[in-house]
């Protein structure tokens, strides 16, 4: 069925309440690969309830929302999943997340764009709680096959490197089993588990979920290149330039520049393929 872009973006915002504890920051975290070593004072604030501290990419799933998948079920949305790709992801943090939080969500389709063979869905999410805002997050979803309804092509954003080496390359393993345990976070598209559906999407394995890369990256970042301090991620945003399987390991590049962290992260198995792009972290 087509998207009525018209009918997409008129439609009201999906509100509802959402919550948190230190069980969905642990489960998160260690989804991501965080505890290793496990008893690594550094790992521990990730693991450990009474030193916890959360990492801002922690808003991709909080409270089980999965705007992502809510918004692909908007009015004038109807696509099939075996086509749908995460092409990017933003956030805007406006405070520091707390350990546990009681929240109002809004989502809405913010924006619609027709890349003639395929259309790009900006889901937007607004999340406050008694205090103010909290956080904005703005996901791309890439689907196949559902380009040509007229709409606009929409901005290009290109984030270029400098012409230096890094200042900081760390290669991160991505465990046999770590989509298994991410999924558990909220993300249940059968593209990331089930080998069958997989192949349907024109994929020889499960692959790793993109959203699972963009924390992974944005750990190493915080904890080689921001001191360990959560607290100083201002905004995080990454395209999804390509696949990783799990079993894979993900080599990251930064370039430190005032306020900010330019990232590059490839597949170090298959000749360091493209897996995040325009990656940038804002910090304080």
């Amino acid at each position: 069925m087509p998207i009525d872009a018209a009918r997409a973006l008129a439609a009201d915002p999906r509100t509802g309440d959402i919550g948190w504890d230190h069980k969905d920051i642990q489960l998160y975290h260690l989804g991501l690969g965080a505890g290793l070593p496990a008893t690594d004072p550094d790992e521990l604030r990730y693991t450990l309830e009474s030193k916890l501290h959360v990492l801002p990419s922690f808003a991709t799933v909080a409270g089980a929302g999965m705007a992502m998948m809510g918004g692909l079920a908007a009015p004038g949305i109807d696509v099939n999943l075996a086509h749908v790709l995460h092409g990017g992801q933003s956030i805007e943090l406006h405070r520091p997340i707390p350990v546990k939080g009681n929240a109002t969500s809004s989502a809405k389709v913010a924006a619609l764009y027709d890349k003639g063979k395929a259309a790009v869905i900006v889901l937007r999410t607004e999340v406050a709680d008694a205090d103010g805002p909290l956080w904005t997050s703005d996901a791309q979803i890439f689907v196949r096959g559902e380009g040509g309804f007229g709409g606009e092509r929409g901005p290009s954003v290109k984030e270029e490197l400098p012409q230096r080496a890094p200042d900081r390359v760390e290669e991160r393993h991505i465990r046999e089993d770590q989509a298994l345990l991410y999924r558990l976070s909220g993300d249940w598209n059968p593209l990331h588990a089930d080998p069958e559906f997989a192949k349907l999407a024109g994929f020889d394995q499960p692959i790793l979920h993109g959203l699972c890369s963009y924390g992974m990256t944005l750990k190493a970042v915080v904890d080689t290149a921001l001191g360990g301090d959560v607290s100083r991620v201002r905004a995080y945003r990454t395209r999804f330039a390509g696949i990783v399987f799990p079993g894979e390991t993900l080599r990251i590049r930064m370039w430190q520049e005032p306020g900010r962290v330019l990232v590059s992260v490839t597949a170090v198995e298959r000749d360091d393929a493209p897996v995040l792009a325009d990656t940038v972290v804002e910090h304080s």
